[in-house]
C-alpha cells in the first residue's frame, strides 16, 4: 500500500487542511499523520466523515505522499498545488510565508 495521509478542506474558509498526529487539522503538511496501513487509513477516513466531523471539514479524502526521510511530500500534482497554493500567483498562499511552511514542516 501506498503511504497515505487525510486532507480536507475547512469548513469555515476552504484552506486544505490534513488530519495530524493529534488528531486535529493542521494546514501545515509536515505535521500530518502518515497512514502506513490499510487499516489504519480506513479508520482515520471513516472518522472524518462522521456527521461531527463534517461541522469542521469537507470533503475528507485519502493522498498518496513520499515520506522518503522523514519528510512528507505529495506525490500528484494536484496535490502539491494544493499543499503550496495558486500557481500562477506565488505572491500568494502558503508559497508567500516563509519558504512555504505548508511544506517544510
Amino acid at each position: 500500500m501506498t503511504v497515505q495521509i487525510l486532507t480536507a478542506n475547512r469548513l469555515g474558509d476552504g484552506a486544505v487542511v490534513y488530519r495530524s498526529q493529534a488528531g486535529e487539522w493542521t494546514a501545515r503538511l509536515g505535521e500530518s499523520r502518515v497512514l502506513a496501513t490499510a487499516e489504519d487509513a480506513a479508520r482515520i477516513l471513516a472518522e472524518a466523515e462522521t456527521p461531527a466531523a463534517a461541522l469542521e471539514v469537507v470533503g475528507p479524502y485519502l493522498m498518496p505522499v513520499d515520506n522518503a526521510a522523514g519528510e512528507i511530500r505529495p506525490v500528484e500534482m494536484r496535490e502539491f498545488i494544493r499543499a503550496k497554493g495558486p500557481s500562477n500567483r506565488t505572491d500568494l498562499g502558503y508559497q508567500a510565508e516563509n519558504n512555504s511552511p505548508s511544506l517544510v514542516g
